[in-house]
């Protein structure tokens, strides 16, 4: 099964903050580019089911960017609570404590191997690593964010694999 990104977003920024790791918006939708590609190498299914654009920093998960682009350049804060929305009574709706028990104890294993192997590079390093490679390249046309398909992701991560 396939996480919600913002679910995988907030287990992200949540251990990269424990750990002391640098988490920008930037670094972020890296980070997600890379977990998608584990996930479909690892597990022979995506971590998230919303799509991958080619922007002109790399990879960007749109729903993602959205979220915390309110922060700019600066480092995302831990998740502490998040909005509930309740469709059948507005009124219920609010913010509740965040509680990282969605994602599967293995899956968290995963998503925290890909934070650590990159944790000491920077987002700069990892927006020229993103754009050396194949489906960046092929997908992207400056000003258009066209999806990067899951197929071309996992194509490019199996000659790692070798």
């Amino acid at each position: 099964m396939a996480y919600c990104v913002l679910e995988v977003c907030r287990h992200i920024i949540n251990y990269s903050n424990e750990k002391k790791y640098e988490i920008s918006n930037l670094k972020l939708q890296k980070l997600l580019y890379f977990a998608q590609g584990c996930f479909l190498i690892d597990k022979d299914k995506p971590c998230f089911n919303e799509k991958i654009e080619a922007w002109d920093f790399g990879p960007v998960v749109p729903e993602a960017y959205h979220e915390y682009k309110v922060y700019g350049a600066t480092n995302i804060p831990p998740i502490t609570h998040v909005f509930k929305f309740d469709k059948d009574n507005l009124f219920k709706s609010g913010y509740v404590e965040y509680k990282d028990n969605i994602i599967t104890d293995e899956d968290k294993a995963e998503l925290n191997e890909v934070v650590d192997s990159l944790s000491k590079l920077s987002a700069i390093d990892l927006v020229e690593y993103t754009h050396s490679q194949k489906p960046w390249k092929d997908a992207y046309i400056p000003g258009c964010n066209i999806e990067i398909s899951n197929s071309a992701i996992k194509e490019c991560f199996m000659q790692y694999e070798k």
